[in-house]
């Protein structure tokens, strides 16, 4: 496994995403929660995985209760070598609801202070300077260690750190070959800034490891679309068949290779989901993967269509 830090947040270059985890959406089942999810926890941790991602949206909050049982286990030693993220949706950011709000995950993953607390989504009718002015008392009072921001534009994310009075020290974007927009102006933005860049949907809801977009569920299908008058499947499988190629030049998957691609550039990291234990093992492993130039410079070339 191979590491990032940044001003004094280290964390592994893939992580886990654990959206999956009780929503409904994703159609895995109860067993999945009760079972699945715990493993897929200790397995990460077992493989050096020290970022783990969910939301109070995710379930709703049955992600956030579901990681709290499994590391309440922990000793403190192995907990503190965790990053366990979970975001805020600031629907009314005053600071008495996001207080509450605050409180609400750190009870359901039993924690007095979150690692790395996200706005998950820009408040449409408010600004970030005042959504960061609102939970502001949550890092003066110490419930939160860092925080960061979660699909902002790097004017919002100025802006929020501006009303916070500190540094977002990360922006959690959807960020793969299919959605490759990041590269252009957030990715410099953060290495430039000595801020993390955190890749959700990194395989692209699947279709990067080779499944037929048309298979997938409307929700999944989202992000898929390409600029105008780009014939997107086509598009797909002209990429599908390169990370194919590439895979078998690096003994690898073409899961792993898409992965290796959104880590191949500075200040970025993945947090891939995971049906299976095993899948979580090749995701993890993708963390060593380095490509060659011509195979980055390849892929990106292939991702142009979906830049819009």
């Amino acid at each position: 496994m191979r590491y990032i830090e940044v001003d004094g947040l280290r964390v592994s270059r893939i992580g886990l995403g654990t959206w999956q985890f009780g929503s409904r959406e994703w159609g895995y089942g109860e067993d999945y929660l009760r079972e699945v999810a715990p493993a897929l926890l200790r397995r990460a941790i077992e493989l050096g995985v020290t970022m783990i991602d969910t939301a109070e949206a995710y379930g709703p909050g049955r992600s956030e209760r579901v990681i709290g049982e499994e590391l309440g286990g922990l000793t403190d030693g192995q907990r503190a070598e965790l990053t366990v993220a979970t975001k805020l949706m600031p629907i009314a950011p005053a600071e008495p609801i996001v207080a509450w709000q605050c409180a609400g995950s750190r009870r359901r993953l039993r924690t007095d202070r979150l690692d790395l607390y996200y706005i998950h989504w820009p408040n449409p009718f408010v600004s970030p300077r005042r959504v960061g002015q609102a939970v502001r008392p949550l890092l003066r009072d110490g419930l939160v260690r860092r925080f960061g921001v979660s699909n902002h534009s790097i004017e919002q994310w100025q802006g929020f750190e501006h009303g916070l009075g500190a540094s977002a020290i990360a922006n959690q974007v959807r960020f793969s070959l299919v959605s490759p927009a990041p590269a252009d102006e957030l990715v410099p933005y953060a290495a430039a800034h000595n801020r993390i860049m955190v890749a959700y949907s990194p395989m692209g809801q699947g279709v990067l490891s080779g499944r037929d977009p048309s298979s997938l569920p409307r929700m999944r299908r989202m992000g898929l679309a390409g600029a105008k008058g780009v014939d997107t499947t086509a598009a797909v499988a002209t990429l599908q068949r390169a990370l194919s190629e590439i895979a078998v030049r690096n003994s690898a998957t073409p899961a792993q290779v898409a992965l290796a691609w959104v880590i191949a550039h500075s200040s970025t990291i993945a947090i891939p989901g995971a049906r299976t234990v095993a899948q979580l093992e090749q995701n993890a492993a993708a963390a060593d993967l380095v490509l060659a130039d011509d195979e980055v410079a390849r892929l990106t070339e292939l991702s142009r269509p979906f830049r819009r």
